[in-house]
């Protein structure tokens, strides 16, 4: 959206919502707000609920939404469609490219055909995966729709027998689970912001796992910025985030979490998702990447609202 300045704007900044990632939303909707009204913009802060947001959207009326919302309906493509229908323009990806980068099964099919190497996975009933491994070990038990390391769990060749408990956490999973290739090595990710491919980090979580409280308890991991690995590996890292960024027709900024494993001759490099919605926290990957290119926080939620549309 163009503006002249920002004192102009008046930007509802959307955080919290009810999924499992509300505590992330509203650690990211606070510092979004501190750093729009820093830069000069009207922010207000909506902590959003499903009785009243499009009311509160109609009656607010803003010149554009700052989506900082997380998880199930915050960056599924189903509060996009709410922006769409209320003709509100808002940031991050529109509502066909959240849908399918949220689906970790689709997204992966629309990555193979462009050429981009994921991990072998599939759908499982749960009560499947509880009772028998569903595939050779080590394997990653993972929520197909779900984000933040919420449910991961690992089951290696130290495993007793399969992960018999994994029906009592229905709840997270739902009746089905994804199943996929563990692969061994570092934890590598890279943000896309526009057209333009960031800096590559080698995250290095402090438990040996990168779980939820990795990454958002302060101290949980070490960011290598830029990260020190071949150089073949680092433009390949940019150029995967980038296609599957546009593969799946992504808007405003993602990030691309790849595994890198340098057990092997050669290496192998495997795109494990993108997020179409980043994490805005203090400890995030995104705001830390776009500073490493030279933009600050203030610069860069500009540039989101800037790019802020509809029909996206």
């Amino acid at each position: 959206m163009e503006f002249q300045s920002p004192q102009d704007v008046t930007v509802a900044v959307l955080m919290g919502g009810w999924s499992k990632e509300r505590s992330v939303s509203l650690s990211s909707g606070e510092g979004c707000f501190e750093a729009l009204r820093k830069a000069g913009f009207n922010a207000i802060l909506v902590d959003v609920k499903r009785e009243t947001i499009a009311s509160v959207l109609l009656d607010m009326r803003p010149d554009a939404i700052f989506n900082a919302l997380h998880g199930t309906w915050g960056e599924d493509g189903c509060a996009a469609a709410l922006f769409e229908t209320l003709n509100i323009p808002y940031t991050h990806s529109g509502v066909l490219a959240s849908a399918l980068a949220m689906h970790k099964e689709k997204s992966k099919a629309i990555f193979r055909e462009a050429g981009i190497p994921v991990a072998e996975s599939k759908l499982v009933d749960i009560e499947d995966a509880a009772a028998k491994h569903p595939m050779a070990l080590p394997y990653v038990i993972k929520p197909v729709a779900d984000g933040s390391s919420v449910g991961v769990h690992i089951v290696d060749r130290t495993s007793n027998g399969p992960l018999a408990s994994l029906v009592d956490e229905r709840h997270i999973f739902g009746d089905k689970v994804m199943v996929e290739r563990f692969i061994p090595g570092r934890e590598l990710t890279c943000a896309v912001m526009g057209d333009v491919a960031l800096g590559v980090i080698d995250i290095v979580p402090m438990g040996g796992f990168y779980d939820f409280d990795s990454k958002y308890v302060a101290g949980g991991s070490q960011h290598i910025l830029p990260a020190e690995i071949p150089n073949d590996i680092y433009r390949k890292c940019q150029k995967y985030a980038l296609l599957a960024h546009q593969a799946l027709g992504c808007r405003g900024i993602s990030r691309c979490d790849f595994r890198f494993d340098d057990t092997i001759e050669k290496g192998e490099l495997i795109l494990l998702e993108i997020n179409t919605q980043p994490g805005m926290t203090p400890t995030s990957l995104a705001p830390e990447m776009a500073k490493h290119a030279g933009h600050s926080f203030e610069d860069l939620v500009t540039w989101m609202v800037k790019d802020a549309s509809v029909n996206r």
